[in-house]
């Protein structure tokens, strides 16, 4: 059987170039019929040189991918799963999880790639996603369910205090309108973020990144160097520039705070690096460009024992912290369709804004 045109096949399997997972239409000898953008991507070989090539000669062990080729052609099976690795221009062979499946159509196999670090990459963000919808609607209810009765426990120690004649007694009616006060104050930050208006406007990352240098060395003038390693060529994009200023004021506090041995002993260092990432996928989306905002600080590393918890709420590795900072700068973010990640080990801790780019 002849193969489509490779016109056609570009208008028939260009959807393919949608998908983040790396996809090859091939005809049952193994002969590319179509490779999408991701595919092309991982290769580092244009797709005029894929198509028309073997796919099998592209892995580390042909044979395999021909017999699988071979049984989805012969309707042997409707798909076969295994583990591979895909050989690669200039870089390292990828393992990947392949799939080889029927088609509609005769003569046509989709041999799907999914990278096993990408794959367990996306399982983590999406566990990210998921745990933050979560986090937000436990929250919202469990905020709403404390506002109320607190308002009357105050209202009510307010009266008694009116009542009582003690001088003693009445600091007892203190500590209850202080502490009512506080859980308000915490109520209050918890619900912040989803009562505010989303103020979209032109935003240039480095402003944010000044402004939070600023206050940072407000805070901590001395002990403590803040490094730019800024990327000039980035775009503006459309967003909430008070709401990006707050999430990486968070972050940068938290690890100011991380950092306070460093800092008595003058050696603490903060880095804000922004660079373009191209082609990258995170939260189940592939993006031509996005905008990668490092901070890195030089401190003793998030504790193993939080490592996989920190973005929850109320989870903090320092005494007397709310746990409220990593939360909201990942609530913030995700109001922009990006993501915030974190990969720490003892003397680097770098948390990375992604946020797609027009």
């Amino acid at each position: 059987m002849s193969a489509p045109a490779p016109g056609r096949a570009q208008d028939r399997f260009q959807a393919f170039d949608l998908l983040a997972t790396l996809v090859a239409v091939v005809t049952p000898d193994g002969t590319v019929l179509f490779a999408n953008a991701a595919l092309e991507d991982a290769l580092g070989t244009s797709r005029r040189m894929i198509e028309g090539a073997s796919l099998p000669t592209f892995f580390t062990e042909p044979q395999r991918l021909r017999t699988a080729i071979e049984g989805a052609g012969s309707n042997e099976y409707a798909a076969m799963r295994y583990d591979g690795w895909l050989v690669r221009h200039g870089v390292d062979a990828l393992q990947v999880h392949v799939v080889v499946a029927q088609t509609e159509s005769a003569g046509e196999i989709v041999v799907e790639l999914l990278p096993l670090e990408q794959q367990a990459r996306q399982e983590r963000e999406e566990r990210l996603l998921d745990q933050a919808q979560a986090n937000k609607e436990l929250i919202r209810n469990l905020a709403h369910e404390i506002k109320n009765p607190l308002g009357g426990i105050r209202g009510a120690a307010q009266l008694l205090e009116m009542e009582i004649q003690g001088r003693d007694l009445k600091e007892y009616t203190q500590v209850i309108i202080h502490e009512a006060d506080r859980l308000q104050t915490l109520v209050d930050r918890l619900l912040a973020p989803h009562r505010k208006p989303h103020v979209v406007g032109d935003v240039n990352i480095h402003e944010v990144c000044e402004r939070v240098r600023s206050l940072i060395l407000a805070e901590f003038p001395r002990g403590l160097s803040v490094v730019r390693d800024y990327d000039t060529s980035l775009p503006e994009f459309r967003g909430d520039r008070e709401q990006l200023i707050q999430a990486v004021l968070n972050i940068a506090h938290n690890a100011c705070q991380a950092l306070a041995e460093r800092i008595a002993a003058g050696d603490a260092q903060l880095v804000f690096r922004t660079r373009v990432a191209r082609q990258v996928t995170f939260g189940k989306q592939r993006y031509r460009l996005a905008l990668e905002l490092h901070v890195i600080d030089n401190g003793p590393g998030v504790p193993d024992a939080i490592k996989d918890r920190i973005f929850y709420p109320l989870v903090s590795g320092r005494e007397g912290g709310s746990g409220l900072g990593l939360t909201l700068a990942q609530t913030f973010v995700q109001q922009h369709h990006g993501l915030v990640e974190c990969d720490s080990v003892p003397g680097r801790t770098d948390f990375k804004i992604l946020i797609p780019l027009p």
